[in-house]
């Protein structure tokens, strides 16, 4: 059985709009105090608009109870087969600029967020802290020389 976390974002996965990749991707965000906020992809026409699940449930998150009380993010993905199901055997990872928003949201919050990933199936599930996943992050302290 996987993390409860993961479950909650291979169903959220299952609400992605993926019409062009067939990838599905589902994000859930718990809260410190336990409040899940969740988000999928959201794929255009025009490539480039399309939504990340991350950038999706970051966005939910903020709205329910704000990055600061962020504790841990779960993200699967993979294809939904004709019975519904989320599927897939490679673990999925946060790209670059998901990672980069997650280190954006470890700052406001002060917590180096863990971060699960998983594949559709949800058995196998890697876990690691935003800093791993991004290490030598650009943050606001990278900015203290632009105010002189």
């Amino acid at each position: 059985m996987s993390h409860p976390l993961v479950e909650e974002a291979r169903k959220a996965a299952l609400g992605a709009y993926a019409p062009y990749s067939k990838f599905s991707v589902g994000c859930a965000i718990e809260s410190m105090d336990g409040e899940i906020a969740v988000g999928a992809n959201m794929e255009n026409v025009c490539y480039r608009l399309g939504v990340c699940g991350e950038i999706s449930a970051l966005t939910a998150a903020q709205q329910s109870f704000g990055l600061d009380k962020i504790a841990r993010i779960a993200v699967a993905g993979g294809h939904v087969g004709p019975d519904g199901e989320l599927t897939g055997g490679s673990v999925v990872t946060s790209c670059g600029g998901c990672r980069q928003s997650i280190l954006e949201a470890a700052h406001v919050s002060g917590c180096d967020i863990e971060v699960i990933s998983a594949n559709g199936d949800g058995t196998e599930v890697k876990s690691m802290r935003i800093s791993e996943l991004l290490p030598l992050g650009f943050g606001p302290a990278n900015l203290k020389d632009a105010d002189t």
